[in-house]
């Protein structure tokens, strides 16, 4: 069955769409209306919105700014990666913030000030370099100059093997096998001695790791041979007065190491700051530059300290931005006493925000005056003359509370030292400084020894000490004293120090060491002191265990039994020992 056609609608007339017309004309116009408020209303909400994102990232990148600032003066040591990683996060936020509104990234939106003072550091050690190796050129050292020009464009090279076994060659006087055969050939290997094979520790060398020094009569094997490397015997011959001049005590010598050395701390400056994720900073700074600071200053031409070469180690130190690592180059001089200890000090006090300039005021004055002697204030003036003048009064403040000479002997020092450096305004400290009260003087006398068991100071100095308190002012206070300080030490050190009490320098029994054992022994066996009576038994175990015929326990044994023959039967029991008969 066939399916009706659709029957479409017939048009609309001419008057239905006149009258028609002004509906669709109002609705039009409606919707033109909204259109316009809806654009508006997101022209404005675009406004907030980049007002919003603008203002976090603003005000992240202050805060950032402002943690960065604070933890820049915090002793870290991964400070450079903590103010790193604060930078990143920012620059991720910026990122973001960016893509939300589509614009741009600022460039530099954060420059914390360290980060500044680290680019402009950085700038510093770069520039450095140039001046150095010219003058090192100039100088015509035994160094390549095609090494030391490759430092200027490439500071990293001065890391390579073969550079640093150049550098060590120069240091020593001595050559590279590598650079002997390719300047001279193999024939000029007659002239050199092998510095690096041995039979027994090195027997098969690397090619490159072998160097070479002159044979001790150079000149006579050369006029021996004179063919032996034909027209470069000239040439040979001057290397090896380069050599011998670099390492001979002339000025110029001595101007040769003064540049390699700044050369050295400053590439080594350099490659730290540019490696600081990587690098230890303790290798760094308390291993690597303390010896360059060191052999910078004292030259061992002579005993004492040059203000210059104070001045030029200080310019090398200016390069070190962290004041915890500054001091920990510092601090890690003098190791071996002497000239460097007082060079150590002389920096730690010529630093305007050294920490506790107080304590090294008081290490200064131990260190300058001698245990029972009074040095002449001319010694000590040039030494003094060197610290910051900030630092002089604590040091003249030490010094008159010092107790390793008397009291009218350290004033009087005080007061000469102050008129040879011309100090003001010490006539109301030397006023101040009346009489001491013996129980003040007892105090500054037992803190000295105090001292010198906390800084370690050997068994015989610490009886020395206690020996000279005891004969200079004997009686039952003094002896409690000497005992309390004793208690408070390693019970190893209090048996070491009971042995050598009775025994003066001459071999001679001292006449009070009798009665000072007796103390001892009496306080040491009695029950309020049990707990330090454990200690000494428990050292003197394990003296029995490891030796049981050790020096020290067999004479802390006889010195007891000496004084007191039942408290040394008691201690004997306790470890294990048969008495002695009696």
């Amino acid at each position: 069955m066939a399916q009706p056609e659709n029957q479409t609608a017939p048009p609309p007339s001419m008057e239905q769409i006149q009258q028609a017309w002004n509906q669709f004309t109002l609705r039009i116009e409606k919707l033109e209306t909204l259109n316009t408020a809806l654009e508006h209303e997101n022209i404005h909400l675009r406004r907030l919105l980049e007002r919003s994102v603008e203002y976090r990232r603003k005000s992240h990148t202050d805060l950032v700014n402002l943690i960065t600032t604070l933890v820049s003066k915090l002793p870290f040591n991964d400070l450079g990666g903590i103010i790193t990683r604060l930078v990143e996060h920012n620059n991720q936020v910026v990122e973001i913030s960016a893509a939300l509104l589509g614009g741009k990234i600022e460039e530099a939106q954060l420059q914390p000030a360290i980060l500044k003072m680290l680019d402009k550091t950085k700038r510093d050690l770069a520039a450095a370099i140039k001046p150095l190796v010219t003058d090192l050129i100039q100088m015509d050292t035994p160094m390549e100059r095609a090494m030391l020009e490759s430092l200027i464009v490439q500071p990293e090279d001065f890391f390579k093997p073969s550079v640093v076994r150049g550098s060590r060659c120069f240091v020593k006087g001595h050559l590279p096998r590598e650079r002997v055969i390719r300047e001279f050939g193999e024939p000029a290997l007659v002239f050199f001695k092998d510095l690096t094979t041995d039979l027994k520790y090195n027997p098969r060398p690397k090619p490159e790791e072998i160097v070479l020094g002159f044979v001790a009569d150079f000149e006579t094997i050369l006029q021996q041979n004179p063919a032996a490397i034909g027209e470069k015997k000239e040439a040979l011959l001057a290397l090896y007065r380069k050599i011998k001049e670099s390492r001979s005590s002339s000025e110029s010598a001595r101007a040769q190491k003064n540049i390699f050395l700044k050369l050295s701390f400053i590439l080594e400056m350099l490659h730290y700051y540019n490696n600081q994720a990587t690098e230890s900073p303790d290798a760094v700074f308390a291993q690597r530059l303390p010896p360059l600071i060191e052999q910078l200053v004292i030259t061992g031409e002579s005993d004492s300290l040059d203000e210059k070469n104070i001045q030029n180690a200080e310019e090398l130190l200016a390069y070190v931005l962290n004041s915890d690592y500054r001091m920990a180059i510092i601090n890690n001089l003098g190791k071996a006493g002497g000239l460097a200890k007082t060079l150590r000090l002389v920096l730690t006090l010529r630093t305007e925000k050294a920490p506790e300039p107080d304590e090294a005021a008081q290490e200064m004055v131990k260190h300058l005056i001698p245990s029972g002697k009074a040095p002449a204030s001319a010694d000590i003036a040039p030494v003094l003359r060197l610290i910051h003048p900030n630092r002089l009064r604590k040091v003249i403040e030490a010094m008159l509370a010092t107790d390793r000479i008397t009291k009218p002997e350290a004033e009087a020092l005080a007061k000469a030292v102050a008129q040879t450096l011309h100090l003001p305004g010490m006539e109301g400290l030397f006023r101040s400084t009346g009489p001491l009260s013996p129980a003040k003087e007892q105090e500054l006398a037992w803190n000295n020894i105090k001292d010198l068991i906390a800084t370690r100071a050997t068994p015989l100095d610490i009886t020395l000490a206690i020996r000279k308190r005891l004969h200079a002012k004997y009686d039952n206070d003094e002896l409690k004293a000497s005992w309390l300080v004793l208690t408070e030490s390693d019970p190893l050190l209090l048996i070491r120090i009971f042995c050598q009490l009775p025994y003066l320098q001459d071999g001679q029994t001292d006449p009070i060491a009798r009665s000072i054992l007796e103390s001892f022994v009496s306080r040491l066996t009695h029950e309020k002191y049990g707990e330090v009576y454990q200690k000494v038994v428990g050292a003197l175990k394990k003296l029995h265990k490891v030796k049981a015929d050790s020096p020290a326990l067999v004479n802390f044994i006889s010195l007891v039994r000496w004084v007191d023959a039942e408290a040394a039967n008691r201690i004997s029991n306790d470890l294990g020992m048969v008495p002695a008969a009696a």
